[in-house]
């Protein structure tokens, strides 16, 4: 199939992804561009899935966020900007009722709310349904090949910002099927149950593995749900105020700077921040749970823990899992009616769009892309313009590459690189980038 070229001008930067990230971007445009007078920044994005969306299969009624919603979109970056969650509660006649929840934390079909709230007022820079398929340099701008409504079009542009989000992480082999489920389908699936399940295994240790846990023995009140982890029990999320400067804009100069093994050391140190862990309130609510089922004699709630997934056996009405206990190695047969694997998340692979321009790309030791301060993706200076990343860069900027707490910063900073590679002779920014 040829693609058409859209003869629209040259936008100045091209989005890739239309999640939390790059819709805190298109805000930190929109508030530039209100002062800029004739020179705006003109951007356009570009969102696969046919509206906006942020994780919609885990909108589980009555979850809350871990991040403080002062971590929105823009409040750190812009404590004045009409875009923040006070001004969208302001705007829903809200604001009143959230100050008396005496909270920090919303739930998060609120938050959900929210940014559909935000990205509905920027509706002329986004275009849902399309997929970006390729990215090429040609002459002095780059050409990205989309696709909508089975048609492919060639828009052009001078620079690049990549989020292209998470995808599911799932245990070597295993694979899903009709009863066999990611936690990010989760709350897509159920509604497709022609029977209720009479027994659910949930296998993860994190937040996801836990709220899908208590989701399913809460919703399904006949059902017996068997809870698979290695440890002898969920771990607490370390959400302590000097823990929490690892999400801080100053820990990612901090990160930035460091020498690989410090990186390493501070990644290994603050993991409990945010990978496999839970919030404190939800395990102990789980552990009353099972305790009182274990005191009426009628546990439907079973805590497999010390246990890893053996073998799956995926069947069209369910799989049958076996579960081994570590200590002893004693084997158990658990036949599922639903398995659900709350395995994590990964950042999608942005190598693929990247193919036309990986010679150009700067790489380190291990194979991963050398990114600059600015998110930049370090290159040979042979591209018309950047490319930026918005996730992927754990190992350059730390632990909020890809997190809530750091987006409003982040998208503040790339913009203002925009701005001053605009102003500044690239080869001229490029000799004195380091």
């Amino acid at each position: 199939m040829s693609a058409a070229l859209n003869q629209e001008k040259v936008h100045d930067v091209l989005g890739i992804g239309f999640g939390p990230s790059n819709l805190a971007l298109a805000i930190a445009l929109e508030e530039h561009n209100r002062t800029a007078g004739n020179d705006p920044i003109e951007g356009m994005f570009f969102e696969r899935q046919a509206s906006f969306g942020w994780h919609r299969g885990m909108l589980i009624e009555g979850t809350t966020m871990q991040v403080s919603y002062l971590k929105d979109l823009v409040t750190m970056r812009n404590p004045a900007s009409d875009f923040s969650f006070l001004s969208y509660l302001h705007a829903k006649d809200r604001l009143a009722d959230f100050i008396n929840h005496k909270t920090l934390f919303p739930t998060r079909v609120e938050y959900h709310d929210y940014l559909e709230w935000a990205a509905g007022r920027l509706d002329g820079v986004v275009r849902y349904d399309s997929e970006v398929v390729e990215v090429q340099p040609v002459d002095e701008h780059f050409e990205v090949v989309v696709r909508h409504g089975g048609q492919l079009a060639v828009h052009r542009a001078r620079n690049i910002v990549m989020a292209v989000g998470l995808e599911a992480s799932l245990p070597e082999g295993a694979e899903l099927g009709e009863r066999v489920w990611h936690n990010l389908d989760l709350m897509h699936r159920v509604p497709e149950l022609t029977d209720e399940p009479k027994r659910c295994v949930v296998i993860g240790a994190g937040q996801s593995a836990a709220e899908v846990t208590d989701y399913l023995h809460r919703t399904f009140s006949d059902a017996e749900v068997c809870a698979v982890f290695g440890r002898y029990g969920y771990s607490p999320a370390d959400d302590s105020p000097f823990a929490n400067r690892i999400f801080d804009p100053q820990a990612v100069d901090d990160f930035y700077a460091s020498s690989p093994e410090v990186r390493a050391k501070l990644m290994d140190y603050h993991r409990n921040t945010n990978y496999s862990v839970v919030d404190l309130e939800l395990i102990e609510e789980l552990y009353a749970r099972a305790y009182q089922e274990k005191v009426r004699g009628a546990e439907r709630l079973r805590i497999l823990n010390a246990s890893r997934l053996v073998d799956v056996d995926t069947r069209p009405n369910g799989a049958k899992v076996t579960v081994e206990f570590q200590p002893t190695g004693e084997r158990s047969l658990l036949d599922a009616d639903l398995l659900v694997y709350a395995t994590g998340c990964r950042p999608r692979d942005p190598y693929a769009l990247l193919a036309g321009l990986a010679r150009h790309c700067e790489w380190d030791e291990q194979g991963s892309l050398q990114v600059e301060r600015d998110y930049r993706v370090r290159t040979t200076g042979e591209l018309p313009g950047a490319v930026y990343l918005q996730g992927g860069t754990e190992h350059t900027h730390g632990i909020t590459s890809s997190l809530l707490s750091n987006g409003a910063v982040r998208a503040g900073e790339i913009r203002d690189s925009l701005v001053a590679r605009r102003e500044t002779p690239t080869h001229d920014y490029a000799l004195s980038r380091n």
